[in-house]
């Protein structure tokens, strides 16, 4: 019962790191991709790119609960529901404050490594229904 236990917080902490990456880089290259679109048309509606920066928002948050779940279930993982709600809730603060402030290398890669951690220990909790 242990090692089941071990080998599904491993597991999460994995699929968290993956989809943590995976979701950052997402948000940062829609992220320039709207500036690259505000620079060619500034005087477009919203000031241009304003629609641009906010599906890059929608998709950098949308990604997470997709891939938090699809990882978990490749994994054959179930009763994931607290770690995809949960984590998702959290990589709105924490990845918005990490692309949306660009706080550099070191500090990125440190709030990635906690989002990992944090989704290990949520993934380590099983729901009903398993």
């Amino acid at each position: 019962m242990k090692n089941r236990r071990t080998a599904r917080w491993v597991k999460g902490v994995a699929v968290s790191a993956v989809s943590a990456v995976v979701c950052y880089g997402i948000w940062t290259s829609s992220r320039e991709w709207a500036f690259g679109a505000a620079a060619a048309d500034p005087d477009a509606l919203f000031g241009g790119g304003f629609l641009e920066l906010l599906l890059a928002g929608f998709a950098g948050v949308m990604s997470m609960p997709l891939l938090l779940w699809a990882g978990m279930r490749v994994l054959r993982e179930r009763g994931n529901h607290l770690l995809v709600i949960v984590a998702t809730m959290t990589w709105i603060f924490l990845g918005g404050h990490v692309v949306e402030e660009d706080t550099g290398a070191v500090p990125t890669a440190v709030f990635l490594a906690l989002f990992a951690a944090f989704g290990g220990l949520l993934s380590a909790v099983r729901t009903q229904g398993e």
